[in-house]
């Protein structure tokens, strides 16, 4: 059996009792947050950076701004900030605990999960170890640490509000910690931190932006170690891509394409000459899977291949036609896939159909149903669909007329399309 130094008390709110982590010595049992935060404050750093070639009314100058950082690797100098501290920065300054203070260099930084990682060159320095950000439980307490406004290792609790969080910025890697531990300005690239002392978290934003108000969110420690990693190993991120658009699962879906629950990731579109469609994935196809993990919807899927690099395998269960088939891939490089790995749109109506033309410049390759017009603002418009797609199956059975076409959907139910546009093709729900 594992031992410990801290014992542990209670808290009573109401009927509840909650156990907390206490300090058995230097404080007599007293309820304080003070030994683990001696132990993590000197590796929070305070970072001021340097901006030249500033316009001002008086002529062209210097500016500054101000934000925090952790500390992850005391050997290396290693300090993780986030990308919005250091963009376009001209200097970036350190400042330790200690208060000695260090220019540090930009190794490399990741936009799309808000990290960067510094390095400075400098002794006894204290790293604060990495926990499991996948351990997090709503409830859990936790701590942040930064030097918001400029005070210095200022430390604020709280718990984990909620996790998973998103829809910030689309094109981001988002899967944000949430936390009512008051954060502000300046807090940027701190630490949020449990009670053994572990870094969970980079403290990245609040809603609303000006001041706290309970609402402050932070990368999870998981994402920051795997973009460290390719930090360090290539100065930037290069991120595997699948090559599949893809979109969540809803629950009108389920018996519609023999699932069980609304759980994956649904194929609306299958790259050509991707890792995708060398792994045999198909428009359709839902992919429930990734690596003995269960993918919960579309930015699940997305944000863990976006956490894998080029050239790594994955295994995938997919389910076609009601049915797992398990599958593996090699992921491409970024610049292998171009846009890829994006959200599906879903619904129709609004599109005048007919029977594929001659003039089309699919005829003689493939039988359908060519759309030929498509409504700004119609249900066939927030598709997606475009002049020249051609519908060539309903619910995975080939349609080869506008007859057939119109047959297969009479009954008002909810159904499937693949639709070829040029080269590729596409898989559309409509409800």
């Amino acid at each position: 059996m594992r031992t410990s130094p801290k014992t542990f008390g209670a808290i009573c709110l109401g009927t509840a009792m909650i156990a907390v982590s206490l300090s058995s010595s230097a404080h007599d049992g007293k309820l304080t947050f003070a030994p683990v935060l001696a132990e993590a404050t000197p590796a929070v750093v305070s970072i001021q950076v340097e901006f030249e070639g500033i316009r001002t009314p008086w002529g062209t100058g210097s500016a500054g701004s101000a934000g925090s950082g952790v500390v992850i690797d005391a050997r290396k100098g290693h300090i993780v900030t986030n990308y919005h501290v250091t963009k376009d920065a001209d200097r970036i300054v350190v400042t330790l605990k200690d208060r000695r203070t260090y220019d540090a260099e930009l190794v490399g930084s990741d936009p799309l999960t808000d990290i960067a990682l510094l390095k400075i060159e400098a002794d006894d320095l204290k790293a604060l170890p990495l926990g499991d950000s996948d351990d997090l439980s709503v409830g859990d307490f936790v701590v942040a640490i930064g030097s918001p406004f400029g005070f210095a290792q200022s430390a604020t609790s709280g718990i984990v509000s909620g996790l998973g969080r998103s829809g910030f910025d689309r094109d981001a890697y988002e899967d944000f910690i949430q936390t009512d531990a008051a954060i502000n300005r300046g807090n940027s690239g701190g630490a949020l931190m449990d009670l053994d002392g572990r870094l969970v978290g980079i403290n990245t934003l609040i809603v609303p932006p000006s001041v706290s108000a309970g609402l402050g969110f932070a990368v999870p420690a998981n994402i920051v170690s795997a973009v460290v990693d390719q930090l360090v190993e290539h100065g930037e991120v290069r991120r595997g891509r699948l090559g599949v658009m893809i979109g969540d699962v809803s629950p009108d879906d389920v018996e519609l394409l023999g699932l069980e629950s609304s759980e994956g990731a649904v194929v609306g579109e299958v790259v050509k000459d991707s890792a995708a469609e060398a792994a045999g994935i198909e428009p359709g196809d839902v992919i429930v899977r990734l690596d003995d993990e269960d993918v919960r919807d579309a930015r699940d899927l997305r944000n863990r291949i976006g956490m894998a690099s080029a050239g790594d395998e994955v295994e995938l269960v997919v389910m076609r036609n009601g049915k797992a088939k398990g599958l593996e891939a090699t992921l491409a490089s970024a610049e292998d896939v171009g846009a890829g790995d994006r959200a599906a749109t879903t619904s129709l109506g609004g599109a005048k159909l007919r029977d594929l033309s001659r003039q089309h410049r699919l005829h003689g390759r493939i039988w359908g149903v060519e759309i030929v017009e498509v409504e700004r603002g119609s249900r066939a418009w927030s598709l997606g669909l475009e002049p020249g797609d051609v519908i060539v199956a309903v619910n995975r059975r080939p349609v080869t007329s506008l007859g057939e076409f119109e047959a297969a959907v009479e009954d008002g139910a909810p159904y499937t399309m693949l639709v070829q546009r040029g080269e590729r093709q596409l898989f559309v729900v409509v409800r």
